[in-house]
């Protein structure tokens, strides 16, 4: 993977989250009246969830400016998860927004059940409902490539809240549709549909917030990716029995450290020389910016 400095990250991640808000707060807006004007509590629900949007890209671009500080004398490790946590932040608001539509979705159905009439809605909800699911699917294509190349787990994260607005938009105008040409026996698919739709955002936020739980009470790495660190090791042919391997992440880095046992009787200098070439075939394997801790211990005196 190509290295990218952090001041050229930051950069990136600033530029696509501001188009994003950019984009939020207009669609936010424009939900928000089309609600009114064409009556449609489904649209105004909608406009809630872009509400939503607009501040997880606020939470994006204060803490990945935190993240990218370089390592301090309080901070070794650096500042990294401090965008982890923005990630988190993401994932908890995205659960509640899909529990706030199951809610208001089911509490419709609930009440046309006991012979209530929902009110038709306007055209100018359907039409704010297309443009938004264009629109929104539009950015979440451009943010998540742009948080996929620069390794940004917030960014991407973002992107999913993007297309989740997309997938409300979708049930919102369903419903709509559906209740303008079909008739007033047809009214409650919007509900149905944002029900529907809940239980995908909510699905989206489980998979955004689990990896930042495991970061935060230190989960190790992957086992695949721990297997290719031992056999990374054990391509040297001075290493012998890697142990006491542990690993875990440290925001968009890896960290690990491990034992491994060489020649007593080699010099520091050949010992190191060889702990550096260790270190960057798992640089190249873990990223560049991984830390990395190798103790080299004698060989047991049967393994000679």
């Amino acid at each position: 993977m190509e290295e990218i400095d952090s001041r050229t990250r930051e950069k990136k991640i600033y530029q696509v989250t501001i188009i994003g808000s950019i984009c939020n707060l207009m669609l936010l807006i424009f939900k928000f009246i089309a609600g009114i004007v064409g009556q449609s509590a489904a649209m105004i629900a909608d406009a809630m969830h872009s509400l939503s949007d607009f501040v997880t890209d606020i939470i994006v671009l204060v803490f990945v400016k935190i993240s990218n500080k370089p390592q301090d004398k309080d901070h070794d490790f650096g500042h990294g998860k401090y965008e982890t946590l923005a990630t988190a932040i993401i994932g908890i608001i995205l659960f509640f927004v899909g529990v706030g539509i199951l809610w208001n979705g089911a509490s419709s159905i609930w009440d046309v059940l006991h012979g209530r009439k929902l009110e038709e809605p306007g055209m100018i909800a359907l039409y704010a409902a297309i443009i938004s699911i264009v629109l929104k699917e539009a950015l979440y294509q451009y943010t998540r490539i742009t948080g996929e190349k620069m390794n940004s787990r917030s960014v991407v994260a973002n992107a999913w809240h993007h297309r989740s607005d997309a997938f409300s938009s979708v049930g919102t105008a369903i419903g709509i549709g559906g209740a303008i040409l079909l008739g007033d026996n047809w009214r409650v698919l919007d509900p149905i549909a944002a029900v529907v739709v809940s239980f995908f955002i909510m699905k989206v936020a489980y998979k955004l917030f689990k990896p930042c739980l495991d970061e935060l009470i230190e989960a190790s790495l992957p086992e695949d990716t721990e297997k290719e660190i031992t056999n990374i090791l054990l391509s040297f042919p001075e290493v012998s029995n890697p142990h006491n391997l542990r690993t875990r992440r440290i925001g968009n880095n890896c960290a690990m450290d491990v034992h491994v046992r060489m020649d007593g009787k080699m010099t520091v200098e050949q010992s190191h020389a060889v702990t550096r070439k260790m270190e960057k075939k798992l640089k190249d394997l873990l990223g560049h910016g991984a830390f990395i801790s190798i103790h080299v211990e004698p060989l047991k005196q049967e393994s000679r």
